[in-house]
Formats: structure tokens, C-alpha cells, sequence
């Protein structure tokens, strides 16, 4: 795992006192090492945390006669295998590691060399006989690469602090402002770009020119698996032991992100299983009840006599937010990041890598929003009537509560598929967004999904709908927060789900194998039953949530009041300051859950001063009440 940068100029001499700026920017990705390689107008740079090949692993990697360099973020789990066969052909290696592969890979195979990759992995390549840069990112996003092309030049880095800072792009705050975070390829900044997954780009002679290499999609609807169910649930779990197996290779010591939910538990047990030393897992809990769930983290810890260590979190988070302001450095409002960065923090005190369950949701069918799609179908008209009654109903602070959910169903079960999707985790609507910001610009973001969607007409609709969130939600937001969030600490999070051996099984299933009436992930919880308590096997879905609306009715209150005070909003100019007033004021009154608004709204307030401004905040503190081993 590392930290990469880079830049390619036109003409003359790249300036390697702005890579080594660039750089230092990084050095919380790769701690370990630093390494630069520069040829007339290009140079490109490597952060390195060691995992793999601690000793010969540094980077950048060139080939046998200097032609072509490499610099490469994240892990490549069949390298191993496709060294073999470049061996064959007569390549020459002088490491051990993964980073050389992909050198004599690209050798091979030029610009589709990233075709051939099982893992996560951002890359640039320096090929010096063609002067051409190619940058590719894997198939599901799961590494960060940032470019900025202006006037023929090329800038990239893992992450958008490395780079220049334009103007705000208001199409990126609108779609911030509807999803809580900045879809690909937008960033907040103009003239800044994502690397969209799945994709490789070509610098040559100051022109850039972008292609998809890789597509995951659902099957079409008559192709869908149909075999017998039993041995589904066989396949399925060996499917998940070849990805754990897989991504525990590693120098160092791995451990488990354990929610106490099916997804990560089920990574746990057969970690465990495939370890030859205790494995150790990390949990974070909560004071607020509905909330905590450590409990059940202890009954998979316990089963498999885990090296086992908790966390929790009391309702101060005013002390860490400044902090997580920095560690995203793109506007980013997802309020369960503050956990993934608290318990990123715990398990980087023991472990350099740590699995994580990201993706299981999305493939198999757990979320509530999916029996949401499929209900609402047969139930519009019945939801359409009992909306005035449903809309009276006092906001509660528990967890996904029934007012909550109920709300988002009457006021959205009538909308077409996608937008109804859309619908039920709306954060601004677009009437809400021109309230805010007083322009409504013309740019709707929902046109992002609907781009995605349209792209897999011919399978199953709730299959699409997971396609949707593969491609948008999980990529900008949940594979966001847990990259920053663990590499803030120089940890390295590993997600098996998302791995080829599971995803291709996962994009074939029929419907009946997700959601089964109100039943979600209906074949991953059979493949987990016989390794895994029933309590968690059968219990609610996990995560790590927050008890952000009961905070932001007490504790948080007045941190939140003084962060959107009137004066800062208009310094800043985004946000009508009685807009926001009165957004905090229903919340705080009960009538209504805006705490995800309300997030929103103080996650880009802090990180405006942060990364715009430059104000200096307090320090970050701790929300650590006790940690037990």
C-alpha cells in the first residue's frame, strides 16, 4: 500500500521540488519509504507501507533496461501466478514483491495489461520508448487516483491534496449536497478529475484520452444461476475462503474491521480459519443502546478465540471532527466515517492490515432500501394515502427508526424505479438544494445514477438497482471513507467481497437468492450458517452507524450551532445562513431526523476552512471512553 503522485509535462524539466511537495502530502499512506524517479518532463513518486516484500519492495520499479517504471497503490493477489508466467517468457525479476509484476506486465500487454490484475490498485506507469503515462484504477473503485489535465499537463496523486486547488465546482457541492458525497468523475475542485474505476488513462504529447478496461455488471435476467440452492450456498462459501484466503497474504500481521453484522463476522470466522496465529479483530461500540452492538462482535470473537480489542464512543464528537475535516480532503458526509476512523485508529496499533466488509451489501442483497424497491412496487397507491397520517409521526433517535423509514417510503414509493431508489437516502432534494444555496444551477445529480442505470437494461430490476449503488454509492462513498479513514492511520483495509472470485458468483444471482420477501442477503447468511453464531446469522443489519440524530439533540448541539453560526456561513458563501437555521432547529425540535442534512452541512463547513480557507482548528481529541483487550 502506498501513496503515489506524479507529473508529466509538455516541455522542459518536470520540477521535483513540487513532486517532493506532492509527496510529503502523502506521507500518512506510506510511512516506510520514499521513492522518485525522474526523466526529463515526467517524474512520478511513491509513499510506500510495507506489507509485501519488506526488504526489496521499494518503489518506483523499472524492467531490465530502465525503459518502463512503475508506481502502484494498493495489493495485486495473483501476482504471484502472473509471475510465473512473465518468468516464462523470459522476464527477469529483481524483487519479490507485487509492484515488478506490473511492469513486465505492461511490457506484454501494453495499455491492457490492467486486464489481467486481480486486486485493488491504483497505477502509473512511465513507458520512456513510447513517452506515454497510463494510469488505471481497478474495476471497483477500490483505490483512489486523482488527475488534473490543464494546458497538456499532467498531474495525478491518491488523493486531492497533492494537487493543485482550483475554484469550487458548484455541479460537485449540488451533488455533494444530494448524496453526501462527490460522485466520479467530479471532484470539489474544477479542473480536477477522478479516475473512474475500471478505467485506464493515456497521457502522450500533452492529450489525454480515457477507456474502460473493465465492466462488472449484473447478468442479463434469463442467464441468472439457476442451479440447486444448496449447492449455491457451497459454492458461495468457497467462493469467500479463496478471496480471505487471498487477502491474507501479507508480511505482516492482518486483522479483521468486526461490525458485529453477517458481512464482516463471516470474513472473521474463515480469517480465522485460514490463520495460523490467533487472528485479531477490532469493534467499535456505542453508550446509546440501539446503537451498540459489541455483544455481538464478542460472540464471533469468542467462537474463534480472536485477539480481540473494543472501543467506545461517547456522544463528544465535536472534539474529532476537526480532524476527520483533514483526513477527508474532499467535502465527505458520511457520519459513519468517525467510527472507521476511531476503529482504524484501534487496530493500527496492533496490524498494518486489516479486512474490511465492504461490497457485501450491494452484491448480496442487505440493505433495507432493496425490500424498499420491491414493497413499494405493489404498495404505491396505499403508501400515496397514508402519507398525511405517516408525516405526523415524532422523529425518534434510534437507529433506522420506524418513523424514519416510514417517511422516506410514502413520500418516494410512488417515483419511478430509479428515482424511488434514490428517494429513500435523498439527503437535499433539489427544492431543498436551491433553498440552501439560493441558485439552483440547472445540474441534477440523479443523472449520475441514471447514466449507470441505463447502462444494464436486460437484467433483473432490483439487480440494476444494485448495479447503481455498486457504481456510485459504494465507490464514492463507503470505499471513500474506509480508504481515508484507515489510511489516515497507516493502515491498510482489505475488502474480499469485492474481489473477482466472489463478485462474478454475486452478479449472477436470481432475485429469490437476495431478497426473499422481507429476508435480505438470503444466500451469504446460508453459506455463513455453520460458521457463525445464530444471533448473528439471523439478527439486523450491522454497520458502523452512529448515533448522530440523539447527538445532535444534546451533546452536539452547541458544537453544531456554533460551526453553522450565521457570520461563518456567509464568510464562506454557499449556504443561506436561515436555511440552515431552520433545518437545525426542526431537528433539534423532534418534528423531524435531519441528521443527515445536518452532517452534511457541518462535514463541509470544516472542511472548507480545513483544505480551502487554511483556518487552523483545534486539536482533534478523543472519543475513547475504554479500550479492552
Amino acid at each position: 500500500m502506498c501513496g503515489i503522485c506524479g507529473i508529466a509535462c509538455v516541455r522542459g524539466q518536470a520540477d521535483l521540488d513540487r513532486l517532493g511537495a506532492m509527496s510529503e502530502t502523502l506521507v500518512h499512506r506510506g510511512p516506510d519509504s520514499f521513492g522518485e524517479y525522474a526523466d526529463g518532463p515526467v517524474a512520478i513518486a511513491a509513499r510506500r507501507l510495507s506489507i509485501i516484500d519488506l526488504e526489496t519492495g521499494d518503489q518506483p520499479v523499472g524492467n531490465e533496461d530502465g525503459s518502463v517504471h512503475v508506481v502502484q497503490n494498493g495489493e495485486i493477489y495473483n501476482y504471484v501466478e502472473l509471475r510465473r508466467e512473465l518468468e516464462r517468457n523470459g522476464h527477469v525479476f529483481r524483487t519479490h514483491g507485487d509492484t515488478e509484476v506490473l511492469v513486465h506486465l505492461y511490457e506484454e500487454h501494453g495499455e491492457r495489461f490492467a486486464e489481467r490484475l486481480r486486486g485493488m490498485f491504483a497505477i502509473a506507469v512511465w513507458d520512456a520508448r513510447r513517452r506515454r503515462v497510463v494510469l488505471a484504477r481497478d474495476r471497483f473503485g477500490i483505490k483512489p487516483l486523482y488527475y488534473r489535465h490543464v494546458d497538456g499537463e499532467l498531474a495525478f496523486a491518491s488523493e486531492l491534496r497533492a494537487l493543485p486547488r482550483g475554484e469550487i465546482d458548484h455541479d460537485a457541492l449540488a451533488a455533494f449536497l444530494a448524496f453526501n458525497s462527490i460522485p466520479g468523475p467530479l471532484t470539489i475542485f474544477q479542473d480536477t478529475a477522478k479516475l473512474l474505476p475500471g478505467h485506464v488513462l493515456v497521457w502522450e504529447d500533452g492529450v489525454v484520452r480515457s477507456e474502460r478496461f473493465a465492466r462488472p455488471a449484473p447478468v442479463p435476467a434469463d442467464e441468472t444461476r439457476g442451479d440447486d440452492e444448496a449447492e449455491l450456498v457451497e459454492e458461495l462459501r468457497a467462493r469467500v475462503r479463496d478471496s480471505v484466503r487471498a487477502h491474507l497474504v501479507s508480511d505482516v500481521p492482518v486483522g479483521v474491521l468486526l461490525s458485529g453484522g453477517v458481512d464482516s463476522s463471516l470474513l472473521a470466522a474463515l480469517a480465522a480459519q485460514e490463520s495460523s496465529e490467533p487472528l485479531r479483530t477490532f469493534s467499535i461500540g456505542f453508550e446509546e443502546r440501539t446503537f451498540d452492538e459489541l455483544s455481538d462482535a464478542r460472540l464471533v470473537a469468542e467462537r474463534y478465540a480472536t485477539h480481540h480489542r473494543e472501543l467506545v464512543v461517547r456522544p463528544d464528537a465535536a472534539l474529532l471532527l476537526p480532524a476527520l475535516a483533514d483526513a477527508f480532503d474532499e467535502p465527505f458526509a458520511d457520519s459513519s466515517a468517525l467510527p472507521t476512523y476511531l476503529v482504524s485508529q484501534l487496530a493500527a496499533e496492533d496490524v498494518k492490515v486489516a479486512l474490511s466488509g465492504e461490497g457485501g451489501d450491494e452484491l448480496f442483497g442487505g440493505y433495507y432500501t432493496y425490500v424498499a424497491d420491491l414493497l413499494a412496487a405493489r404498495v404505491a397507491g396505499v403508501a400515496r394515502l397514508a402519507r398525511p397520517v405517516v408525516e405526523r409521526l415524532p422523529s425518534s433517535s434510534a437507529r433506522a427508526s420506524f418513523d424514519y423509514k416510514a417517511k422516506r417510503f410514502v413520500r418516494a414509493a410512488h417515483l419511478p424505479p430509479l428515482e424511488r431508489h434514490h428517494g429513500w437516502k435523498e439527503i437535499f432534494s433539489s427544492d431543498a438544494r436551491a433553498e440552501l444555496t439560493g441558485d439552483g444551477n440547472g445540474f441534477d445529480p440523479v443523472d449520475v445514477l441514471r447514466t449507470r442505470y441505463a447502462e444494464t437494461a436486460g437484467a433483473d430490476e432490483l439487480a440494476r438497482l444494485q448495479d447503481v449503488d455498486l457504481g456510485t454509492y459504494l465507490v464514492d462513498d463507503l470505499l471513500v471513507k474506509t480508504d481515508r479513514a484507515s489510511m489516515a492511520h497507516s493502515l491498510e483495509a482489505r475488502v474480499p467481497y469485492l474481489d473477482t472470485a466472489v463478485t462474478n458468483l454475486a452478479l449472477a444471482l436470481p432475485r429469490r437468492l437476495k431478497v426473499r420477501g422481507l429476508g435480505k442477503k438470503v444466500l451469504l447468511r446460508k453459506a455463513a450458517e455453520p460458521l457463525l453464531p445464530r444471533e448473528i446469522v439471523h439478527g439486523k443489519k450491522r454497520g458502523f452507524s452512529i448515533p448522530a440524530a440523539a447527538w445532535l439533540r444534546g451533546d452536539l448541539e452547541p458544537f453544531a450551532r456554533e460551526t453553522l453560526a450565521s457570520d461563518r456561513l456567509r464568510r464562506q458563501g454557499f449556504f443561506e445562513p436561515k436555511a440552515v437555521t431552520r433545518i437545525l432547529d426542526q431537528h433539534v425540535s423532534g418534528r423531524e431526523d435531519l441528521s443527515r442534512q445536518l452532517w452534511g452541512l457541518l462535514a463541509f463547513t470544516l472542511w472548507h476552512e480545513r483544505h480551502v480557507e487554511r483556518t487552523p482548528t483545534s486539536p482533534g481529541g478523543t472519543l475513547v471512553r475504554s479500550v479492552a483487550a
